[in-house]
């Protein structure tokens, strides 16, 4: 009884640090989109704790057009430094990061949608804090999705590299051979036109057959 045996060549982690230098594009949006969100997540932390709301106060205060209060600033606050550290790590994690929040922020929204007006509303949430946290939401998915998530991303993109590896493969060596030829295709081309020249200037240095030198000449004459 013949057996066959399935081998599953293992899955590659998707990692822009392993191919690519830490300053690629993708890796360059990933951070922009964490430090900006962060940046605003951070500056509405302080501006609450600066308030000095109470902590689960369920009315709150209001600072620069959102309800807030204690709980809510502080969590803003440790959520904008998270930002801020994947804003310097870059790469895979910022993507990831960016992503995961983005859902948190999305689905905190609807949580809190929920819990309006109720004694359930510890981060002091009104209808403005839950249209902001899905914008919030939105934006950091778009900023964590974007050249990693697509059915269209460009044979270039190291995502797409990383999930079709054969046909990457096959690309890297068509693109290579047609460099080849076409340094070799520069090489004969040059080749010849230095010899059209070489050829060129010989026929210019020798005189016709037939015609005699002045020196020739001088030496006949005497």
């Amino acid at each position: 009884m013949v057996t066959h045996v399935l081998r599953t060549a293992p899955r590659r982690r998707i990692r822009l640090d392993e191919r690519l230098p830490v300053d690629h594009r993708l890796s360059r949006f990933y951070r922009i989109g964490a430090g900006l969100m962060g940046l605003v997540l951070l500056a509405f932390g302080i501006l609450g704790v600066i308030d000095k709301v109470g902590f689960f106060d369920t009315r709150g205060d209001t600072v620069a057009g959102l309800n807030t209060n204690g709980a809510l600033s502080v969590l803003s606050i440790c959520v904008g430094l998270l930002l801020f550290v994947g804003m310097v790590i870059g790469g895979n994690f910022a993507s990831t990061l960016n992503m995961v929040l983005g859902v948190l922020f999305i689905l905190s929204g609807f949580v809190n949608l929920a819990l309006l007006e109720t004694g359930l509303n510890f981060l002091a949430f009104r209808i403005q804090n839950v249209l902001f946290s899905f914008v919030v939401g939105v934006l950091l998915m778009f900023f964590g999705m974007y050249g990693r998530v697509g059915s269209a991303l460009p044979h270039d993109n190291p995502y797409w590299r990383a999930r079709h590896p054969e046909q990457a493969a096959r690309e890297q060596r068509l693109r290579a051979g047609l460099r080849a030829r076409a340094l070799t295709r520069a090489a004969k081309a040059t080749n010849a036109t230095g010899a059209a020249r070489a050829a060129s200037v010989e026929r210019d240095a020798t005189p016709p057959a037939g015609e005699a030198t002045p020196m020739g000449d001088e030496g006949s004459t005497r």
